[in-house]
């Protein structure tokens, strides 16, 4: 239970981040007899998408990029049906629009359950931007710029991360991320994605599926740190199905065209000269999905001492998910070396409250986690990777 003699402070626990890791936190900690407050505030992309509370998972994240996957999966069902048994009556056809109306009201109706869950939690909500003035205390502001100045005993960072774009010229004003397929109004098109990871084969995966042309850019090898021998039966099968694959290439600077596409620019991945390369295409949609970084940068950690890695956004902690500030802690993606799985990000939330004021004392266990990466074929790991296993 808190301590009375801390009600000096406005809370017993802040959380700044409302994603699914935060939101398990605060609620566990209220139930144990907190008083709680969580401040959640989005940041549009540099396409000008924004969301609702629930964080990354929920709106930009695993739920849609499911619900994209079935629907793709079900598109093609249909065109083998028609195709493969000449059932006529079964239209083959996909409609984009229909489809983004459908999954925004869903996640509309999550963001709005979780703010219902934080008000019968008794759980404080702030629409609000957090930054630290000191270990204890904190800065909300929120988007009409009017500010708020509150207190804590333990401060949790739940903030997650964010794609990058890769620093190329021109990204920022030509190319998409996962932040945004998820919230476009219009069909992608002709797409490039950019990236080998689980995010680029994922939508790459669902874009093809919608019948788009769809080009995977691969600087090296496809989905690093899974079980290389999956990876490229992965990679086979999508080429089978129509996805095409750039291999070792990288892209060097995009431009919009008179008639707003997007002309490629790129290069063998091992020139390592300054060339801007040359024309490798014109897309309707350049979805970039070169990696992400971490929202540490953006808390003014220096004003509370918390070290971080600038350049990965990233906050080491120690076993019990505490930073080098005794009364700071964080979980999720923005924590260094940390698994970027919601499930993950949820129990280490829960356990970390209880230990904070239930008296718990156990800690989370990072290993041998299960994940599951949800392109055209389905694949599932958990443990080493082959080639882990023989090193």
């Amino acid at each position: 239970m808190p301590d009375p003699g801390d009600s000096a402070y406005d809370w017993d626990l802040f959380v700044i981040g409302g994603g699914s890791g935060g939101l398990a936190a605060s609620k566990t900690a209220a139930a144990l007899g907190a008083r709680v407050a969580v401040a959640d505030f989005v940041k549009p992309s540099p396409q000008g998408t924004t969301w609702g509370l629930g964080g990354t998972c929920v709106n930009v994240g695993c739920i849609p990029k499911k619900l994209f996957h079935m629907s793709a999966q079900t598109a093609e069902t249909k065109a083998s049906l028609r195709c493969c048994y000449r059932l006529l009556v079964v239209t083959a056809s996909h409609n984009w629009d229909a489809m983004i109306r459908n999954v925004t009201t869903y996640i509309s109706s999550l963001n709005w359950g979780y703010k219902s869950e934080l008000r019968s939690n008794n759980v404080k909500y702030y629409n609000s931007f957090a930054t630290f003035i000191d270990k204890n205390t904190l800065k909300l502001t929120d988007k009409r710029g009017r500010e708020v100045i509150v207190t804590a005993r333990y401060i949790l960072i739940a903030t997650g991360g964010r794609p990058n774009l890769g620093g190329y010229p021109g990204a920022e004003e030509c190319c998409i991320s996962s932040d945004d397929i998820f919230r476009r109004s219009t069909p992608p098109g002709k797409t490039l994605v950019v990236g080998a990871s689980y995010i680029a084969l994922e939508s790459a995966g669902f874009i093809a599926g919608f019948g788009y042309d769809t080009t995977v850019m691969v600087r090296s090898i496809l989905l690093r740190g899974f079980d290389q021998d999956m990876a490229e039966r992965i990679g086979k099968y999508m080429e089978n199905h129509g996805t095409k694959f750039a291999r070792e290439m990288v892209p060097t600077k995009f431009e919009k065209t008179e008639d707003g596409k997007v002309r490629v620019y790129a290069k063998s991945a091992s020139d390592i000269s300054d060339d801007d390369g040359t024309v490798f295409g014109v897309f309707d949609t350049v979805l970039m999905a070169v990696g992400r970084t971490g929202c540490a940068g953006w808390l003014s950690l220096d004003n509370a001492g918390v070290h971080y890695d600038a350049g990965k956004g990233k906050i080491p902690v120690d076993k019990a998910e505490k930073t080098n500030i005794d009364n700071i802690y964080a979980i999720g993606d923005v924590v260094e070396g940390m698994l970027e799985l919601t499930p993950v990000a949820i129990q280490s939330g829960k356990m970390l409250a209880e230990r904070l004021f239930g008296g718990a004392s156990k800690l989370m266990d990072y290993h041998n986690v299960p994940t599951t990466v949800f392109t055209p074929i389905e694949y599932a790991s958990v443990g080493m990777s082959e080639e882990n296993a023989r090193d």
